[in-house]
């Protein structure tokens, strides 16, 4: 597979990565990601696909996070392997408030078949002074719906 198509690929499975979460789509999520898939939480925690998979059916609340997006978005590929670096933002209510917070990943994707299967997810939390700007969004959910551009964030009702 040549570079070009290995980036369109990967660009692709991110926004898949991504909707999934946001609909709660186990079955989606299942058929991209590896058999020996783990995923290491913002906090250290390990987890294995089964666990990872079964959480993924309530992951995501639309009551509880209400703005979600994901930006900055750096794709590479070596050989077999592809790594996708992106930021996702969320805004989420606790107790009546709005809380904003940002949260980096990595999601290595392994090329066997001819088809690319995530093999690790890793989150770190970002901190404020590293928050990529808003002009390198590349899609937002409001309230679990995809938007392609938005007038206002008046997001709480």
């Amino acid at each position: 597979m040549d570079k070009r198509e290995a980036l369109r690929q990967l660009r692709a499975l991110n926004a898949r990565f991504i909707h999934n979460f946001v609909t709660n789509d186990v079955p989606s999520h299942d058929a991209i990601t590896h058999a020996d898939f783990t995923y290491v939480s913002a906090e250290g925690v390990r987890r294995g696909r089964s666990d990872y998979l079964r959480r993924w059916a309530t992951g995501f609340d639309p009551d509880v996070i209400i703005y979600w997006d994901y930006r900055d978005e750096h794709i590479g590929v070596f050989g077999n392997v592809g790594l996708v670096w992106s930021v996702n933002k969320h805004v989420i209510v606790e107790a009546g408030q709005e809380v904003t917070g940002m949260t980096g990943y990595t999601d290595t994707y392994l090329l066997e078949g001819g088809s690319w299967k995530c093999i690790q997810a890793q989150l770190v939390p970002m901190a404020p002074g590293n928050f990529p700007p808003d002009a390198t969004i590349v899609t937002r959910y409001i309230r679990g719906v995809k938007h392609e551009s938005i007038e206002s964030l008046n997001l709480v009702s």
